[in-house]
Formats: C-alpha cells, sequence, structure tokens
C-alpha cells in the first residue's frame, strides 16, 4: 500500500481522487462552476434558461389552469442576499470554506460567487483570513474537532444592513471580543454577529442554540413598503427584488376588496400577510417557528398594522381548530417548503374551504401533486404566474390562483 494511502487510513480521511484524464472543454464565465453545481445553468443563455423554466412549469400544472409568461429578472446576478460558506477540511487536511459538492461532503473551496451578495462574499473570506491569527480551527467532519463550522451571512437590500451568524462546534469561542472588533475594522458594514451552536454530527448547518455577541441580533429591510426585522433563523426570500414582484402577483390574485378574512399559512415573519393587511379586513398568520412569530409580531408592529394576529402552530392543526369553530376564512395564501403542502393541511383546507387560495410554491412537482388534491376537492385553478427568483439554476416560483367551483 502506497504510503499517502496509509496516511488516509490512519487519519480515517478518505484519499485523495485519483486523476481523470477530460476533454477540454469550454472555458465557464465561473471558475467554480464545474465544481460547486450551485449555478447548473452559469453558461446558458437568459433565454434559453426562461424558456426552460417555462416549460417545467406548463409540464407539471399546466393541465389544470393557463400558465401565464414567466416574470424575468431584469438585471439578475449577485442576487443572493443570504449566503451559506461550510467550513472544513479538505482531503489533504487543509482548511477551507465554500460549498458542498453535490450529494457529497466535500467542501469545493469558493472565494466569490456570480449569484452571490459581494458584501456577504467579502464577510465571509474576511472571516476565513482572520481564523489562523486568533488560532481558531475548522470543524474537522471526521474527528469531530475544530471550533468554526459554518458562516452565515444576510445583507438587507433596502438598508444595507449585515448580519453575520458564525456557527461554532459547541459554546466555546476563544478571543470572541477581539475577533468580533478585528473583524468589525474589514468589514464596517456588519451590524450584528450571532454565535450559533451546533454540536450534533448532521446535515444542518445551524444548531437551536444560539446568543447575540455583538449588535441587536436581527436585521431590519423593506419590502413592497414594508418595514421587516429579520433573524439569523427566520425565513426571508433570498432574493428581494423578484421577491416584491412575487407578492404583488400573489395579492393582486387575492382581489381583496377590504372586506375579506384571509389566513397566511406557513407565514414565517409574516411578509406576506402584511404586504396584504391594508387591503383586508382581518389577517391571521401562522407559522410552527417561535422565533419567525416573534419576528413578525414585532414586524406588524413597526409598521403600525392592528388588524393582524400571529399564531405558533402547525398549519395544518390550525386550520382544523378554525373549521371545528366554524370560523370562515375567505383567502388563503400559503407558501409552504419544497416538499409541499402535507396531506393533513390540505385535508384541513379542504374542510375549512376558503373561497379563494393563492398557493406559492419554490417547486412545480410537488406543487402538481398538491393541486391534484385541491382540484379533486372541488377547487379550480384560474392562472399561475412563475417568476424567475433564481437565475442561472433550475429553480422556480410560481404563484397559483384557485377559486372554490
Amino acid at each position: 500500500m502506497r504510503k499517502d494511502q496509509n496516511r488516509n487510513k490512519e487519519s480515517g480521511r478518505r484519499p485523495a481522487p485519483a486523476p481523470v484524464r477530460k476533454k477540454k472543454e469550454k472555458t465557464s464565465r465561473c471558475p467554480f462552476s464545474s465544481n460547486c453545481g450551485g449555478c447548473t445553468d452559469i453558461d446558458t443563455p437568459m433565454e434559453e434558461q426562461l424558456e426552460e423554466k417555462q416549460k417545467t412549469v406548463e409540464s407539471c400544472i399546466g393541465m389544470y389552469g393557463p400558465v401565464e409568461r414567466i416574470i424575468a429578472m431584469k438585471n439578475p446576478g449577485r442576487y443572493r442576499h443570504k449566503v451559506t460558506s461550510i467550513f472544513g477540511l479538505d482531503y489533504k487536511g487543509h482548511p477551507v470554506c465554500g460549498v458542498y459538492r453535490a450529494r457529497s461532503h466535500e467542501i469545493v473551496p469558493v472565494t466569490t460567487c456570480m449569484i452571490e451578495n459581494r458584501i456577504a462574499d467579502s464577510i465571509v473570506q474576511s472571516i476565513f483570513r482572520l481564523l489562523p491569527s486568533f488560532k481558531l480551527k475548522v470543524y474537522d467532519e471526521v474527528t469531530g474537532k475544530g471550533q468554526i463550522r459554518a458562516v452565515q451571512v444576510r445583507v438587507a437590500e433596502h438598508t444595507g444592513q449585515a448580519m453575520v451568524t458564525i456557527v461554532t462546534n459547541g459554546p466555546a469561542f476563544p478571543s470572541k471580543e477581539h475577533f468580533v472588533e478585528t473583524l468589525l475594522k474589514e468589514q464596517e458594514r456588519i451590524t450584528t454577529i450571532v454565535q450559533n451552536i451546533n454540536s450534533k454530527s448532521t446535515t444542518m448547518v445551524l444548531g437551536t442554540a444560539q446568543k447575540v455577541i455583538y449588535g441587536p441580533g436581527y436585521i431590519e429591510d423593506e419590502l413592497c413598503g414594508k418595514r421587516f426585522r429579520i433573524s439569523s433563523r427566520s425565513f426571508y426570500q433570498i432574493n428581494p427584488l423578484q421577491t416584491e414582484k412575487l407578492y404583488n402577483v400573489a395579492i393582486d390574485m387575492a382581489g381583496l376588496s377590504g372586506k375579506e378574512r384571509v389566513l397566511d399559512a406557513y407565514c414565517g415573519i409574516g411578509t406576506i400577510g402584511i404586504c396584504a393587511a391594508g387591503k383586508a379586513k382581518e389577517v391571521l398568520g401562522v407559522e410552527l417557528n417561535d422565533e419567525a412569530i416573534e419576528d413578525a409580531k414585532v414586524n406588524a408592529g413597526l409598521n403600525g398594522i392592528t388588524n393582524i394576529s400571529f399564531e405558533s402552530d402547525d398549519a395544518g392543526r390550525f386550520a382544523e381548530d378554525l373549521a371545528a369553530r366554524g370560523e370562515k376564512i375567505d383567502v388563503l395564501f400559503m407558501d409552504p417548503p419544497r416538499s409541499g403542502a402535507s396531506e393533513e393541511f390540505l385535508k384541513s383546507i379542504l374542510t375549512l374551504a376558503p373561497k379563494k387560495i393563492v398557493y406559492i410554491s419554490c417547486n412545480p412537482e410537488t406543487l402538481g401533486e398538491n393541486l391534484k388534491v385541491l382540484t379533486d376537492g372541488g377547487y379550480e385553478m384560474k392562472k399561475a404566474v412563475p417568476v424567475d427568483m433564481f437565475p442561472f439554476t433550475r429553480n422556480i416560483e410560481v404563484s397559483t390562483e384557485l377559486t372554490r367551483k
């Protein structure tokens, strides 16, 4: 056995990948794209990307109703305002930061990304560069040792505020105060820093415990003329410019006249419900994440909105309780995760029977599966509008309008 293979075996590390001779390929716009796998269409002309996404949506849900033309992004690029970078060791044991290669735990070093916010990229690189000066080690997935596991940066589009979440392997953070002081001198746009603690052997980036080590622990941004507080673990769309277009489409689909009672399911920090509240009589928001609900309540206060209330609960259980009490909902906004709405939630909605449903989806396949249940249950899809929230990737957002027959 070769010496380097012996060393890998003893250390528990994977051996270096054998060199593979490849045919000469066309140079990509992005030097990392061949290994990263994040923006699979970085070299595809935008017209082709939009056409392919249009076809995808039509093939998944076109049988239920008309699909309008996709809404493109005017200046695509650098749109991701939340950036997550994994810190670890490469197969040689050298510290790296970047992203996992698709379907693996191999970290691809990425110094800059054509779809990520420039400020966020710069902050990540500053943190990585400062670690040796403070004798801070990156996390070793094999031994479970090392302090720094990941860094997540959010940058607010309209306010310019930046929040840094540093994920550590346990509560210890040596030289924390000095490290923060030095980082702030390099990156003046940072307004808050949070230490997130994750000691588990898991693919989840963020742990459940965290503490604020600088600033208020949140940032604020503006969306559709409203102001929102965003915490480190709260859901907030990564492309704020396209989000405004998506929400305007969704609220227009709701056809609110000021008399409606609205339910905002999977409400997160209350973005859709708060943006729609001025056109409705009453809005109820429900979300399972306690931290997001606290942000939602604060956000309602920030905008002086008094006709909205929020509950921390499972969306399906909450809808069932409303139906059991004989309460009525005129319009339902729902924005579930990529896996789609659960069967229990869909059943509860059919029982609640709102007059109109506005379904926002980031996965046309699961949207199609859910639409079958809803249309079989007495709803008709009036139209769907795709929005290109994620240029240079295969992902697509869709807002769908359904009415009860």
